[in-house]
């Protein structure tokens, strides 16, 4: 067994054990790490690669019992109890969180008051992102040229951003403010993986890490909804207003910090017992199909192309993304060795159902931009939709030969991962190339 061969079963093993969720990422690693060292040793004793990583597998024990040991760890630190061998380690990592997001909501109140609605739309992604790319650099503790790294990509969409003469309130100013995030998205990923942006399994973590993000991000926006909803109302029943408290201060405040208190709680891996976001993929997955298929049947009743509404279009974009964002999640929380089964079918058919539908709005911005002529949004439009059509394509002939023997799942995981990159120059070159194409208009 070669080198690779042996890297792709050990990248598999990472992803069983990774999907037991009461694991940490930092756990991860030093049993891969014991892992290695066994295999070495085992092949130094004469084993062959695939031999040496069975017998390491079977002396690493069971993952019941590495999850009720990592359970208990996790446990303490979640009551913030650090372990004495720890020094104190959650209580420092809680306070550093605590520091970022007053930070990023100091950063965004300051951002409310002195900055004009447009400029502040441009900007608003630069006033927290940063701290969350801080955060995960002081946790993976990166050397000074990784921290000067991350840091370039900020500046120079800071400039972009601010110097460009946009026309106020115009298209090309507001499709800078929407790719800004996703661009920006992409450099915490950077932090995230401790710079080691090259290797797969760290971006897999990351898209596994992303999900569960805006999983937490949406409890808290609920749970913080609900509470000033309680909290209005019952200083309503007192004639006191304190509206204007909650629209300058806790909102400000609120959404910011939680940007950050999300992200720590994905690493603090709260979700012992079980992880929802795979649980709502399976349930929004069927449901996703059933309305791309009725859409596409409603589609099919149109009397041309270019009769299909521009805020249609739009929606079925944001449709597209959805689809990529459950693919990607679903992707990164399977086991890696398990045979292909039902929900893996039901996985390829809403690719290929996602597929057609990107088939028919490309055909119909392409109709629309030969008769009416382009515009800033129907290029980056068309744009967004060549790079979701080549993902999907190729997630479709992945999943297809995975169901039929031909492929392995890690070429799936692998093509996902080697294909984030490009969302990243696709929104850098939005970003940087169109508002220049159009006047800035």
């Amino acid at each position: 067994m070669g080198v690779m061969d042996l890297q792709v079963l050990i990248d598999q093993w990472r992803g069983y054990v990774q999907r037991h969720r009461a694991v940490s990422v930092a756990d991860v690693d030093e049993m891969e790490t014991h892992l290695r060292e066994q295999i070495s040793t085992l092949q130094g004793a004469g084993l062959s690669g695939d031999e040496a990583f069975i017998v390491a597998v079977k002396r690493m024990g069971s993952m019941d019992a590495i999850s009720r040991e990592h359970s208990e760890r996790l446990w303490k630190q979640l009551v913030l109890v650090p372990e004495k061998s720890q020094g104190g380690g959650g209580n420092r990592e809680l306070m550093v969180v605590l520091a970022l997001a007053v930070g990023a909501a100091l950063a965004v109140k300051a951002g409310f008051t002195w900055l004009d609605g447009p400029v502040l739309g441009r900007n608003l992604s630069l006033l927290v992102l940063p701290f969350l790319a801080g955060y995960f650099g002081w946790k993976r503790q990166v050397s000074a040229r990784v921290a000067g790294v991350l840091l370039i990509p900020f500046v120079l969409t800071a400039l972009v951003l601010n110097l460009y003469p946009f026309e106020p309130e115009g298209a090309t100013e507001v499709i800078a403010a929407i790719h800004a995030p996703i661009l920006l998205w992409l450099v915490v990923g950077l932090a995230y993986t401790g710079g080691d942006w090259r290797s797969g399994r760290r971006r897999m973590d990351f898209i596994r890490f992303t999900g569960e993000w805006v999983v937490y991000l949406t409890l808290l926006a609920l749970g913080g909804g609900v509470l000033i909803g309680l909290t209005v109302g019952a200083f309503g029943t007192l004639d006191f207003d304190i509206e204007p408290v909650i629209e300058d201060w806790v909102l400000p405040f609120g959404a910011a910090g939680a940007v950050i208190v999300a992200a720590w709680l994905v690493e603090a891996k709260q979700n012992v017992v079980e992880n929802i976001a795979p649980v709502l993929t399976r349930v929004f997955t069927p449901l996703t199909i059933v309305m791309l298929l009725a859409l596409l049947a409603a589609l099919a009743t149109t009397r041309g192309l270019t009769a299909i509404d521009r805020d249609l279009l739009i929606l079925m974009d944001l449709i597209l993304v959805l689809v990529l964002g459950l693919l990607l999640y679903t992707i990164s929380a399977r086991d890696p060795l398990t045979p292909p089964g039902f929900f893996d079918r039901l996985q390829l058919l809403l690719v290929v159902t996602a597929l057609a539908v990107d088939v028919m709005m490309l055909a119909a911005m392409l109709t629309r931009i030969a008769e009416f002529g382009s515009t800033p949004n129907k290029v980056v439009a068309l744009g967004m939709n060549v790079v979701l059509l080549v993902n999907l394509a190729w997630s479709g002939h992945l999943g297809f030969g995975f169901l039929r023997g031909t492929k392995t799942f890690a070429a799936l995981e692998r093509w996902q991962t080697d294909y984030l990159p490009v969302y990243g120059m696709w929104a850098a070159g939005v970003i940087v190339a169109i508002p220049p194409s159009f006047d800035f208009r």
